[in-house]
């Protein structure tokens, strides 16, 4: 099995020796770590990777060969696990589909579910009202309902839950990814504004030869500052969940935007931006940077650039306490227009194809408050985007 996995590791082009392989094999034997997924992750990769710029490439690496085995993790109450075993996926005709109706409401479905807590006792599958699996309940896993709580799924399906009830691990994008193209790069650069400023500390030849020419011939050595990109960038990069679907695309973009922008700060979000963002994902829930303070301390002189899919419930942009991981106590809403606010040079890109923007309902309410400058993540889409920011 772990000679499997070693193979999986290289594979990713992790740097891993027959040496480390051996050290995780006796670190096992020696009953270091119980039988528990969590605690193996932890011990192969102290084990095996020698260099956290490594990190994302081990948890790919892992993610892909471990697949399918995971915990449910984050619940606050006593839902047993095999309540949520996937063991039948529903199939509905489009009739069927739009029969079911919705719940009727943010605070209808959460009493709803607090209700459910407290009556359930055994594991329920197939139906329309209890927590389960393969129903039209609106709460459970591998079922339909339009708008619903989804627990204990392993991905998003139908991208529609309001709610997520498992603790989610989302992976920092790889900055160094090999672009598929250099035409993103092109694209990127129509932002950059060139300027020379600092310490003079480049030969002027041209400054050189004028001001030795009006000295009747005697040497008279000109310096200037270095040309420097002096465009400053604030990203704002969507993560997990539906986004799982663009990470190559994203991550192109995001090594694209760290080589031609060096006045670039990255931030990460999920779905929606709420009060606080973060740097790294391994330390989302710990290590967060409050979105208030991103307004005072980047000046009113950065390009904002958001890229994410935008789908999501409406509930997260509109509602207090709409998240599907916390209650915010503000709606996302206002928190965007804040930053419209505050940088008036703002874009959203949007990775989905643009046909089929018409089709989410989100979609169209981030458009409406970024006022139409929404962009679909293509060539001519980033082009728009960066002939937009610098007006």
């Amino acid at each position: 099995m772990l000679l499997d996995f070693f193979f999986t590791l290289r594979r990713h082009q992790l740097p891993v020796s027959i040496r480390e392989h051996l050290l995780l094999i006796e670190a096992i034997q020696a009953q270091t770590i119980g039988p528990d997924l969590t605690e193996f992750y932890h011990l192969a990769r102290t084990t095996l990777v020698k260099d956290e710029s490594n990190y994302d490439k081990y948890d790919r690496a892992f993610a892909e060969y471990f697949k399918g085995i995971e915990t449910l993790a984050g619940v606050s109450a006593e839902i047993p696990i095999e309540w949520l075993l996937r063991q039948a996926e529903l199939t509905l005709s489009a009739q069927e589909r739009a029969q079911i109706e919705a719940m009727g409401g943010w605070e209808e479905m959460m009493a709803q579910l607090r209700q459910r807590l407290e009556e359930q006792k055994e594991r329920h599958q197939g139906g329309n009202r209890m927590i389960g699996t393969a129903g039209t309940s609106p709460f459970g896993a591998y079922g339909y309902n339009p708008q619903g709580v989804r627990i204990g799924q392993d991905r998003s399906r139908h991208r529609s839950a309001v709610k997520v009830w498992d603790q989610r691990e989302f992976r920092n994008l790889d900055g160094n990814a090999e672009l598929g193209t250099r035409n993103i790069k092109i694209a990127l650069r129509r932002l950059r504004r060139f300027a020379r400023e600092g310490a003079a500390e480049e030969f002027d030849i041209d400054n050189t030869i004028s001001r030795t020419a009006r000295n009747a011939g005697l040497l008279d050595v000109q310096m200037r500052p270095e040309r420097r990109n002096a465009i400053k960038v604030l990203l704002f990069l969507d993560i997990g969940g539906s986004m799982d679907d663009h990470v190559k695309l994203c991550e192109e973009l995001f090594s694209a935007a760290r080589s031609e922008f060096k006045r670039l700060e990255y931030f990460y979000f999920h779905n929606c931006l709420y009060d606080h963002v973060w740097k790294d994902n391994r330390r989302r829930l710990s290590a967060r940077t409050p979105t208030l303070e991103i307004l005072h301390k980047y000046g009113h002189d950065h390009r904002v650039i958001f890229v994410g899919d935008a789908t999501m419930s409406p509930y997260e942009i509109l509602q207090p306490g709409g998240s599907i991981e916390y209650d915010n106590p503000e709606a996302g809403s206002v928190w965007l227009q804040r930053v419209l606010t505050t940088y008036r040079k703002t874009v959203w890109l949007n990775p989905e194809p643009e046909e089929l923007w018409n089709y989410r309902q989100s979609v169209a309410i981030i458009r409406d408050l970024f006022k139409g400058r929404m962009y679909p993540t293509t060539l001519g889409g980033l082009e728009l985007a960066m002939k937009t920011l610098a007006r």
